[in-house]
Order: structure tokens, then sequence, then C-alpha cells
């Protein structure tokens, strides 16, 4: 059967990476954090001092850049390198979460994110979750989904997180950094958060993380047969 695109987005955590890679791990599709890449950019422009108002900093910086995601059989899950190094745990820090918005309303750093973005995708058969993957990345993704929370559900999740990462900070802070992401996501002149015509909208304020996977996976197996049926006529 042919494979697809499957695109998730929405608002900072809604759940969209939790519930991507399980959506991905079920249909042995490869996942691609398209957010990680981003804060990736981030964490090579603050060790590196780049200047986001001098474009021929960006641009000289975005030509040393290779992101490239590893599997880790002991955690588990895909793990983020830059430039060969493991960054996974160093991306998820809040430093990183107050300055990523700001950096991928950069359009040299969104053209060369996206163009990375296509390129994993090409053969198909993946899970993408962001911020624009399905009205910038991938237009034509056959299953879109949008994702939301109010954003007192996601300052909790957040919090939740970083604990778990032994980083305590203030339910209040990560509530004012969410809604200041939101502002620059959806208004940014570049690719801005927005629902695609054609997503499915997905509130996730008081839904399991299963409860979501269902909700994609209905919408993934109904695409799947409607692209049988299709075949099967034309043939």
């Amino acid at each position: 059967m042919k494979k697809i695109v499957i695109a998730l987005d929405g608002h900072s955590s809604c759940g969209k990476s939790t519930t991507a890679k399980q959506v991905a791990a079920e249909l042995g599709y490869a996942y691609i954090d398209t957010g990680a890449m981003y804060r990736a950019v981030t964490l090579y422009f603050l060790d590196h001092h780049v200047a986001l108002t001098n474009p021929k900093d960006v641009s000289d910086a975005l030509k040393n850049i290779d992101i490239t995601f590893h599997y880790n059989p002991k955690t588990q899950r895909n793990e983020t390198y830059l430039n060969g190094l493991n960054v996974e745990d160093e991306i998820r820090k809040m430093y990183i979460s107050n300055q990523v918005s700001e950096v991928s309303v950069v359009p040299a750093v969104r053209h060369a994110m996206v163009a990375q973005q296509q390129k994993m995708g090409k053969r198909r058969g993946v899970v993408m979750d962001g911020r624009d993957i399905g009205t910038a990345v991938f237009p034509d993704a056959e299953v879109k989904i949008f994702m939301t929370a109010d954003v007192d559900t996601r300052a909790r999740r957040r919090q939740q997180e970083l604990l778990v990462k032994k980083q305590l900070v203030n339910l209040n802070e990560i509530k004012e950094n969410l809604q200041k992401r939101d502002l620059i996501d959806s208004t940014r002149a570049e690719s801005p958060l927005r629902r695609a015509d054609d997503a499915h909208l997905l509130d996730t304020s008081h839904m399991t993380i299963d409860e979501q996977v269902e909700f994609v996976m209905n919408k993934v197996a109904s695409k799947l047969l409607e692209q049988k049926y299709t075949a099967v006529e034309q043939n």
C-alpha cells in the first residue's frame, strides 16, 4: 500500500511529539521532530553568538549546521544530533525554549529547515510534527491534524516534562513562555502557525495520549481505505 505523509501541527505542549512518535511506531513510519530542528539551530546560534539581525551571520551559520536523528535503543527514542553531537537533553531546556521562536521567525532559518524536512519526507512514510508542516512543508500531506489545548493545561504538562528531567521551573514562567511563543508563531510573516483548511482539529485539553493516538490513527485508517478504493476503481 502506498505510504503517506502525516502532518501534526499545533501549539507547544499539546502532545504533538508524543502522539506523533506513537503513530509512527504503530505504522512503521519514520518520525521527524521538526521542533527539535529549530531548537538545535537555536542552540548553535547561542553557542556561536550569531546575530539574528545580521543576514550574513545567519547565512554563514546555517551552512555549518547539520542536524540528524538517531534511534537510541536504551531510551527507545529518536535523539537529536547537531554536527554529530547528541544535544537531545540540552535543546529541551528552558533557555532554549525562551529563544527558539525568535530564531524560527528568521526567513533564512525557516527556508533551510523546510528544505531539510522536505528532503527527509520525500519518500513519504513519515510522521512530522511542528508548526507549518501541513501548510508549508507538506501542503499535500494526506492526513493533517491541528492540535491545541488550553494554556493552563499545556503549562502543567510542560512543567511535568521538565520535572522528569530534574528541571524545576515556576508554572507562571512556563505559561508566559507558552503565550509568548504562541504570539510569535502565529503572527510571524514566514509560515505562521495556522490550521490548514483541510486539517482535522484535535483539542487535547481533556484527552489522554492513547485517545490522541486513536484519533489520529482513525483518520489515517480512513485515508488509507479511501486510497485503496480509489486504486480499485482506477483498475
